[in-house]
């Protein structure tokens, strides 16, 4: 029997919303630590029947803070306290690879695993900025090609520690007074470059086998890492075209790498502005555009080009040799040259590039439910997009919008689903839960390997 392909919608959940303005409104909290708040947007999402949550990291004080909320709270904490108020939406922690350890992390996140039921996923990321390394003892962060030879070796240490315990391993025998089997747990003895590390994990196989692996990025590292490792890839796509270039690649790369499940979903940011209406949604935008200050975000737009701010006119095209002085190593330039792309196409002037979400580099889309719907099922339906890591203007409103408005078409079109019809996160997402590759037994126990 062939199992009809399934929609998979994500939230990417921001103190108060991605628009920068968002706080400035009277109906938007103020707070970066409200729980309160961030329980409120979990439970919306898990009303709209979505996939999981998801919550980026930082750790260093963002100079964004100067002009909007900011990514503050340990996103694995946060998890931990919405795991216990809600029942089914998956919850999505970021930790860096640079600047962490794989014993730690297989253990924080196998421990929410066991925590949520079976609901957790670890977006890993190898960080880009010089101001985390110097909260952990460095100056500056390694290079782009060592950060991913360590973030290879650390990602593939955390999935052994995960499997080093046989899921049967607890026995818990009241009778013969053994609660633990140790010859099904084995120390997983790694040496590698940047790692040594004895194992085995101190709690038992996560609920899912193993949590599900997140990636986000789209240089050829990026790329290479989560066509190797991950279950789902978070990627900006601003265009239809490209998208379904990235889409294609990645899932080739993933054949190539061996496996055999039809690699990562492809999840592409997306920023829909919505109301019942094309008119309200379009008012809706306008009415947190007005809150900006046009001038501080022609600044910002600037500053990441490295162009002089005084020679962008708000009226005039935007500017064929704004590139000249990006850096062909920079984190962000692949961003940066899809939106010049775009803008060349379109013919936009610099004014309406700033109305597209330069700064937050999702693709911006608003309309009427049935639009909405529209763009989301022609790139899903033609291989563009597995889904949406999705972005919305405020908190919890924009998501309440979507939920309420997008969703029940969506759920007609046959293209989402109606309700859960699993409690895990792989559940939602059509994954298997993997098999212990490093099944362990007999001699190779841990007791054995003590001895």
């Amino acid at each position: 029997m062939t199992v009809q392909r399934q929609l998979h919608l994500n939230v990417n959940v921001l103190a108060t919303g991605r628009h920068n303005a968002a706080w400035r409104h009277p109906s938007v909290s103020k707070s970066v630590s409200d729980i309160g708040h961030f329980i409120e947007i979990a439970q919306t999402a898990e009303r709209g029947t979505f996939d999981a949550i998801f919550f980026a990291d930082h750790q260093a004080l963002d100079e964004s803070a100067a002009y909007r909320p900011w990514h503050s709270l340990d996103p694995a904490i946060l998890i931990a306290a919405i795991s216990q108020a809600t029942t089914h939406i998956g919850l999505v922690a970021t930790s860096s690879t640079t600047v962490d350890q794989p014993y730690h992390v297989a253990r924080k996140v196998a421990t929410l695993d066991h925590v949520s039921h079976g609901r957790m996923a670890w977006n890993f990321v190898t960080s880009q900025q010089d101001s985390i390394a110097q909260n952990f003892g460095y100056e500056r962060l390694p290079g782009h090609a060592d950060r991913y030879r360590r973030a290879n070796e650390f990602v593939d240490v955390v999935v052994k520690l995960w499997d080093s315990w046989d899921d049967e391993a607890v026995v818990a025998d009241t009778q013969t007074g053994q609660y633990v089997d140790f010859a099904r747990v084995r120390p997983i003895e790694h040496r590698g470059e940047f790692f040594s590390v004895r194992g085995a994990l101190n709690l038992p196989r996560p609920p899912q086998g193993r949590p599900v692996l997140i990636h986000a990025g789209d240089s050829g590292d990026s790329r290479a890492i989560g066509a190797r490792f991950a279950d789902g890839i978070f990627t900006v796509q601003r265009t239809y075209e490209e998208a379904r270039v990235f889409y294609e690649d990645l899932k080739s790369r993933a054949r190539g790498a061996g496996r055999r499940d039809g690699g990562p979903l492809i999840l592409p940011g997306l920023y829909p502005v919505v109301a019942p209406t094309e008119a309200e949604a379009l008012a809706r935008k306008a009415e947190f555009d007005a809150l900006l200050d046009t001038a501080d975000e022609l600044a910002k737009l600037a500053a990441r080009y490295g162009y002089p701010a005084a020679k962008l006119d708000l009226d005039k095209p935007f500017p064929d040799d704004i590139l000249g002085n990006v850096g062909t190593a920079a984190t962000n330039r692949g961003f940066l040259e899809n939106l010049v792309r775009e803008s060349r196409r379109e013919n936009l002037t610099v004014r309406q590039v700033l109305g597209r979400n330069p700064l937050g580099g999702h693709r911006l889309i608003v309309g009427g439910p049935e639009q909405i719907a529209d763009e989301i099922q022609h790139w899903f339906e033609n291989h563009a997009a597995d889904g949406f890591n999705l972005n919305f203007d405020a908190y919890p409103s924009g998501l309440a919008l979507f939920v309420d408005h997008v969703v029940p078409v969506l759920r007609r079109r046959g293209l989402f689903r109606t309700a859960y019809s699993g409690t895990t996160l792989r559940d939602h997402l059509g994954l298997e839960r993997p098999a212990n590759h490093i099944r362990a037994g007999g001699a190779d126990g841990l007791l054995a390997a003590a001895n």
